[in-house]
């Protein structure tokens, strides 16, 4: 957002600058709201879905699933994300600390899961961070791929090679 102008940003999300300024004082504050927005709704989805699931694979695969989704639909707001992870500025503090509360959630589930028998003994921060990281896959992938991604196919990508190594045999 660095070289983004706020005539830029208005034009991209339709408003007048006026009423973007009655909101937002900067173009940092507007970096960090949807920085937060962003997880919050990755976070929420994540919490309505898995909760609808008893057993865990299922719940893994709900979370892949919708980080599919979200690469798709939101693939400037990962790529910002993805991008401001690493450095020590402020902003990228910021960045780095909702991701891993959000790698974190995924890390819970999955270590309930290998307690409850369901998950293949291992390490839950690896595990969780593994699956975090099929977000960067697809969206590597996407670009690859140069043409709208199948969802459901590339799903399933994932599920016969991530998630089958997490079943328990």
């Amino acid at each position: 957002m660095t070289g983004t102008s706020i005539e830029e940003i208005t034009a991209t999300v339709g408003v007048a600058k006026g009423t973007l300024y009655y909101h937002f004082s900067s173009k940092e504050e507007i970096f960090n709201f949807l920085v937060e927005e962003g997880i919050k709704l990755l976070q929420n989805s994540i919490d309505i879905k898995t909760a609808k699931f008893s057993n865990y694979i299922d719940k893994i695969k709900a979370i892949v699933l919708i980080q599919i989704k979200i690469v798709v639909k939101y693939e400037d707001l990962i790529t910002i994300l993805l991008s401001q992870f690493w450095g020590n500025e402020a902003r990228h503090q910021k960045c780095r600390k909702h991701i891993l509360e959000y790698i974190k959630q995924i890390e819970n589930i999955v270590k309930e899961g290998m307690e409850k028998g369901q998950i293949k003994k291992g390490n839950p921060q690896a595990i969780a961070s593994e699956i975090y990281a099929l977000i960067c896959s697809s969206l590597v992938y996407k670009t690859r791929k140069e043409e709208e991604i199948d969802i459901m196919k590339l799903f399933k990508e994932f599920e016969n090679t991530v998630i089958e190594g997490l079943k328990v045999k």
